[in-house]
């Protein structure tokens, strides 16, 4: 059994395979093929869903006509659902290779992480998913993928999305000794493009696997939008300390500015979900999820965590 205080309201403990902790839950899927054998997994493989909530991908993930399935799914409020123990095969690599290996299912554990994906601009200036939810320019990443020449417009992750992954892949790499971590579109180049790159894969494998590594240093040779990505990691990293909130309220308003007088933000907050609280003016904090605003500090529940990327 291995306990690991690595992310915010969480203190994740592995025991017969299955993760327990706050946020964590357990919806199992019948879609396995078994056992994995002696000595794995020794691998984890980062997906975005492309679909529109974590309930959503759950659903289709645990579905038995579905044909997929998958060890975890991480949801924009920092939630984690588990499906499958991790001494089980699930199905979410596909048809796949890497470092000599095929058929990564195999080896390895994969993680989903509650992103629209690709998105399309329209001519109003926001942009669309495949299934048809706009999202507007603050949420979107713009970006050329390695070997392409037009850019591409992508879901932006969440700060405590991308937190609570990286605190669940460290409590994965130390309970099963896994020693590599890989993007869906490393092992199927032809087919697949998650986690893209709005998610900065290359420096989340160096906070996860190498010893020691709690500094970000940004390489001179990382793009623009490189750079872009591993600025939401640096800043928390330099700051130790950081205040998390709950909401208390079953639907929370968000405004633009410390008073009731501001305009609000569309789509409110909803009871439970996880906050970072970045200032405060009198009974109003600035806080930021997948956006920023204001909310009203009487409700929300703060509590102070040291920040999951310091040892």
């Amino acid at each position: 059994m291995t306990a690991l205080q690595a992310s915010p309201n969480s203190t994740f403990i592995i025991n017969d395979h299955i993760i327990t902790g706050e946020g964590v839950s357990f919806t199992p899927s019948p879609n396995t093929s078994g056992l994995f054998k002696q000595g794995f997994p020794d691998t984890i493989v980062i997906h975005f869903t492309a679909g529109s909530s974590l309930a959503s991908s759950v659903n289709v993930l645990t579905r038995p006509d579905s044909g997929v399935s998958a060890h975890f799914a991480v949801g924009r409020n920092g939630n984690i659902v588990q499906m499958l123990p991790t001494n089980k095969i699930a199905w979410h690599a596909g048809e796949s290779h890497f470092q000599g290996r095929s058929g990564l299912n195999q080896y390895s554990i994969g993680i989903e992480l509650d992103n629209a994906g690709q998105l399309k601009e329209r001519s109003d200036g926001t942009y669309e998913s495949w299934f048809g939810k706009v999202f507007e320019k603050s949420e979107v990443f713009e970006a050329k993928r390695e070997n392409q020449h037009a850019t591409g417009y992508w879901h932006k992750y969440s700060e405590i999305q991308i937190a609570r992954t990286l605190a669940l892949c460290k409590a994965l790499c130390e309970h099963y000794q896994i020693s590599t971590i890989v993007g869906h579109e490393e092992i199927s180049p032809s087919r697949k493009v998650d986690p893209g790159p709005a998610f900065p894969l290359q420096k989340f494998k160096e906070l996860v696997l190498l010893p020691n590594t709690n500094e970000w240093v940004t390489d001179s040779k990382d793009t623009s939008s490189q750079r872009e990505a591993h600025d939401q990691f640096r800043r928390d990293i330099t700051s130790p300390i950081k205040k998390i909130a709950n909401v208390s309220a079953n639907v929370l308003n968000v405004r633009k500015g410390p008073g009731t007088s501001f305009p609000t933000l569309d789509n409110g907050l909803n009871k439970g979900e996880i906050l970072k609280v970045l200032e405060k003016q009198g009974e109003w904090a600035k806080v930021s999820f997948t956006k920023v605003g204001w909310v009203n500090t009487a409700f929300i529940h703060e509590v102070t965590e040291k920040s999951p990327f310091k040892s």
